[in-house]
């Protein structure tokens, strides 16, 4: 079976539960995390989900996100997970947590304490087909815009992390690596 780290609200740990079982009902509160890269240019990798993800199936979003493992941070996790999904490893850091819930259809919801982490790269992009239909790298002001006027193209948890942590366009520090306070 495969686990996931289950939280209080203030992201302590409370043990492991399965992945399923955490998606299904009510959800249980687990870790998970998403990974926003950026090139020099200020331009967002954004991938389009699988066809074969049960939730939000071809919806587009952040460069990639799951769950880590227990014992791994969430930065080790996310630098998993780009490799496995996007074939490609950069530094990434934390920028802040946030808790969201999420219904998609009858097939399941997300109850998630999510850790965003930002990074930059701009190597070559080589995704797994079978996690990725699509990806492209836009400018992220051009994303913000499309986001407000094309919302049900997006992931839920990314129209909240743009919203959250880039929501004013008013970065502290220069260009989309920075965060918003």
């Amino acid at each position: 079976m495969d686990k996931v780290v289950i939280v209080d609200e203030d992201d302590r740990p409370l043990g492991l539960e399965d992945r399923w079982k955490c998606h299904s009902g009510e959800g249980i509160l687990h870790r998970a995390f998403s990974v926003l890269v950026f090139n020099r240019e200020g331009q967002l990798l954004l991938q389009q989900r699988s066809k074969n993800k049960l939730l939000w199936p071809l919806c587009w979003a952040n460069t990639c996100c799951s769950h880590p493992s227990e014992g791994e941070s969430y930065e080790q996790a996310g630098q998993r997970r780009l490799q496995t999904e996007m074939g490609f490893v950069c530094h990434l850091r934390l920028i802040g947590t946030f808790r969201y819930q999420a219904s998609y259809e009858d097939r399941g919801l997300e109850n998630e304490m999510c850790a965003v982490l930002v990074g930059e790269y701009d190597g070559e992009v080589n995704p797994d087909p079978e996690e990725v239909a699509d990806w492209k790298w836009m400018d992220f002001e051009e994303v913000r815009r499309d986001v407000a006027v094309h919302p049900d193209k997006y992931s839920p948890w990314f129209k909240i992390e743009i919203q959250k942590f880039f929501g004013s366009g008013q970065q502290h520090g220069s260009g989309p690596m920075a965060t918003a306070s």
